[in-house]
Order: C-alpha cells, then sequence, then structure tokens
C-alpha cells in the first residue's frame, strides 16, 4: 500500500487544507502515516508568517528528504508562495504548489509516484476570484470541526507577508459551507469552528449582501449541532450591528479571539491598522454589555518598530482595563516584502522579549482572577469533552474555558454539567455531575 504523510505548520486554515488533502488522499487508498513514519509521498504544508516560520517550513522538507529520498516530496501553502524557486531547489522536492491549487495536490501525488516525473510548479493566481474549492467530509474529530469559509486577505497592515501569500478574499459560497457542516453533525461533531485568514470579511466579495452574520444564522439553524465558534476577529468587525444580528444565536458561543496586536493608537496607526483604542474600545464593551459570560483572547505584538515604553504602557493599561482570558504574545518579527521591515527605530531583541514577559505576566494574573469569578458566579458548567489522558478528561466550556475533571470513562465529543470546584492560570478543575 502506498503510505503518504502531511506536515502542516501555521495556521488553523492550514490544517483545514491539510485534513481535505489527507481525505483525498485515503479515498484513493493511500495509508495516511505519522510523520516520523517512511513513506512513498510526503507534503509540506508551509507557513511564512515569520522568518522562523520559514526556517522550520526548510527544516520540515530537509527531513522528509532524508527520511526516503526516493519519496515524492510536495511543498505547499504560504512559504511555498512566496518563495517556490527557493523550495523548489531544495534537493529532493518534485512539486511546489501554491494556496490556490491544494484542491489538485492528492491527485498530482499520485501522478508523480507514478510517473515520476520531473520538478515543476503550479502556482494559480492568487489575486483570482476563484475559491479552491476544498473540503473535509469526515472530521478527525467527533469534537470540534474546523470548516474554511474564506480565503485571502485585502488589508495592508505593515507587519504582515499574508496578504501576498493569500492573495485577495474569495468567500466559500453558502450552499458548500452549510452542506460540510451538516456532513460534520451528521458524522457526531459537536461544534464547528468557522475559519478564514480575515474570517469577518466573508462575504465581501458577493454582490447580493450575504454576509457572516447571515451565515451564522444559518449555521445556527442545522439540527444536532451544539455549538459553533468562530476564527479571529478585527475589533473593526466587531460592530454593533454585528453584534445585535448574532447576539440571539443560541449556538455562537461567548467567546471570540480578537487580532488586537497593540493597545496603543500609535502603534496601531503606524502598523497600518483600520482601528485606533477607543473604536476598538467601544465594540469590545458593547459585546460585553450584550453578551453575558463573554470572555475573549487576542493577539499581540511586542516591539513593533518605533513602540517606546510610553507607547507599551498603554498597551499593558488597555488589557489590564479590557481583562483578555488569554493573550497569544509574539515579539516582532522583521519580514522582507512588508513596510515595516525598513521602518526606522528597530526595538532591540532583548527588549521585545522583556516586553512579552510583563504582558504575559499580566495575562496570568488576570486569567487566574477571571477563572476563580467565573467559579463563584456559576458553581456549575456546561463542558464538552474532548481528550483523555486515561484518568482525567479535558474540555471547554462555552466561554472556553479549559475545565479539567477525573472520569473512569473515555467522554470524548460528549457534553456534561461539571462543578466547579478550583481554579489556577491555566484551567478550572471539578467534577462531572452527570457521568
Amino acid at each position: 500500500m502506498i503510505k503518504a504523510s502531511i506536515l502542516t505548520l501555521g495556521c488553523r486554515v492550514n490544517q483545514y487544507e491539510s485534513d481535505a488533502i489527507m481525505q483525498e488522499l485515503a479515498k484513493n487508498g493511500v495509508e495516511i502515516c505519522d510523520k516520523d513514519e517512511v513513506c512513498d509521498i510526503y507534503i509540506i504544508n508551509t507557513c511564512t508568517v515569520t522568518s522562523e516560520s520559514d526556517r522550520k517550513s526548510r527544516q520540515f522538507i530537509r527531513r522528509c528528504t532524508s527520511k526516503n529520498p526516493n519519496a515524492v516530496i510536495i511543498v505547499t501553502g504560504c512559504y511555498a508562495q512566496i518563495n517556490p524557486d527557493e523550495a523548489l531547489a531544495i534537493d529532493g522536492v518534485n512539486f511546489v504548489c501554491g494556496n490556490n491549487g491544494k484542491s489538485i495536490i492528492a491527485k498530482k501525488a499520485l501522478e508523480l509516484l507514478d510517473k515520476n516525473q520531473e520538478k515543476c510548479t503550479y502556482m494559480p493566481d492568487i489575486y483570482s476570484s476563484r475559491f479552491d474549492q476544498m473540503s473535509v467530509s469526515a472530521p478527525l474529530t467527533r469534537t470540534r470541526a474546523f470548516i474554511k469559509i474564506q480565503d485571502g486577505c485585502d488589508s495592508k497592515c505593515a507587519y504582515c507577508i499574508i496578504p501576498k501569500a493569500r492573495g485577495s478574499v474569495r468567500s466559500d459560497n453558502r450552499e458548500n459551507i452549510l452542506s460540510e457542516v451538516k456532513a460534520a453533525v451528521s458524522e457526531g461533531t459537536k461544534e464547528v469552528v468557522l475559519t478564514g485568514i480575515e474570517t469577518a470579511s466573508y462575504g465581501k466579495d458577493f454582490e447580493n449582501g450575504y454576509s457572516l452574520a447571515d451565515l451564522l444564522s444559518e449555521v445556527n439553524q442545522i439540527e444536532g449541532l451544539e455549538r459553533i465558534r468562530l476564527g479571529s476577529l478585527d475589533p473593526v468587525s466587531l460592530t454593533k450591528e454585528f453584534i445585535d444580528n448574532i447576539k440571539g444565536l443560541s449556538k455562537v458561543m461567548p467567546h471570540f479571539h480578537i487580532s488586537m496586536q497593540s493597545g496603543c493608537s500609535r502603534i496601531l496607526a503606524l502598523m497600518k491598522r483600520k482601528y485606533n483604542i477607543d473604536m476598538a474600545r467601544a465594540n469590545i464593551e458593547y459585546m460585553k454589555s450584550q453578551i453575558p459570560d463573554l470572555m475573549l483572547s487576542a493577539d499581540v505584538i511586542t516591539g513593533f518598530p518605533q513602540e517606546t515604553d510610553e507607547d507599551f504602557a498603554q498597551t499593558l493599561d488597555f488589557f489590564k482595563e479590557q481583562r483578555f482570558m488569554r493573550l497569544h504574545i509574539f515579539p516582532y518579527s522583521k519580514r522582507k516584502g512588508t513596510v515595516a521591515y525598513s521602518m526606522s527605530n528597530q526595538v532591540p531583541e532583548d527588549i521585545k522579549k522583556n516586553r512579552l514577559r510583563h504582558l504575559s505576566k499580566l495575562e496570568i494574573k488576570i486569567r487566574k482572577e477571571l477563572f476563580n469569578n467565573f467559579i463563584r458566579t456559576h458553581k456549575v458548567a456546561s463542558v464538552l469533552f474532548e481528550n483523555y489522558d486515561g484518568e482525567f478528561m479535558y474540555g471547554h466550556t462555552c466561554n472556553f474555558i479549559e475545565v479539567k475533571a477525573k472520569s473512569d470513562v473515555k467522554l470524548s465529543g460528549q457534553i456534561k454539567n461539571v462543578a466547579l470546584i478550583s481554579a489556577d492560570d491555566e484551567r478550572i478543575y471539578g467534577e462531572i455531575i452527570d457521568n
């Protein structure tokens, strides 16, 4: 039997696309194996969000070629899109595929294996209106399914290479998305995550005005589905109109991940973001007033060029005030081809990392306070369990607090009521009430 392995770096969209490729290979009789096994086909789905991502992408490629020098090696994803010639030049690579051509990869892999073709690339136009149609007919887990609804980004943020790697906004049509959600639910999935490169831009390329809020309303009506979550959203997209349209949707969970990047208006302007702190604050506070038990997480960059101590102090003050449950904090990383790459007053690495440590310390303190307050006010919470280690189940509340509870049986994919007992700075501990 032909064996294949797919190595995935980067975002949830990449993971979704890898899952779709895996399923297509499996349909054609290919055995999907762990990355450490010797395989006939290796597919590396790369990331280029930082220079470290590029390095890891190249490292993964070379690891595969050393494992089996005779294997078919296919490189795709954002690093492949930005640096196709560099990827193709790596010894052992047979085929480099752009982000808008991933739907052909399974077929191409088998062709290459059969015909042993020479090195080549396939780089469809990422700025076209074509949405590269892929699907995951059966989710890899019954707990949660990621559904790609959109690709591309029309923002021109000063630090980001992704628009050059993913192209313009392209949305999948509602029929495909609803069909995929229903298929996941029919397999036992309780929760779906609607995700994209710029999730809130879903529908902006449609002429009929159909929007993300419209899609959420339709997904909310799917029988058997329990929970809906969304990929990362910009603060500018969290308008009063959007919140009013979704706040009554019972299956949309009270947790949102916000692409904040900074808590300082001056730095946001330098980053070429579409909002300032006053706008972000107003949108967030309206959300909190309308959605009970709301929890938020966010992406933050420390040490963006020209960020002063005063600028960073404003960021600390903003996150103290707004009390996000989790922060994904990254020190600024220079990316060639972006505006910020050549900006003056680049912040030294030690200062970037020191600011990261300060923000992380604040995050941990706030998270523990939020967890203890949630225990005091709720006592019991509904938890969708996911992972089992032989003694404990791990899952998440509606507002995405991680819960750990002892269990004699595996409850993955099941929703149970849990009595909340205690918390540390990572999760809440509880006892399952109905087993």
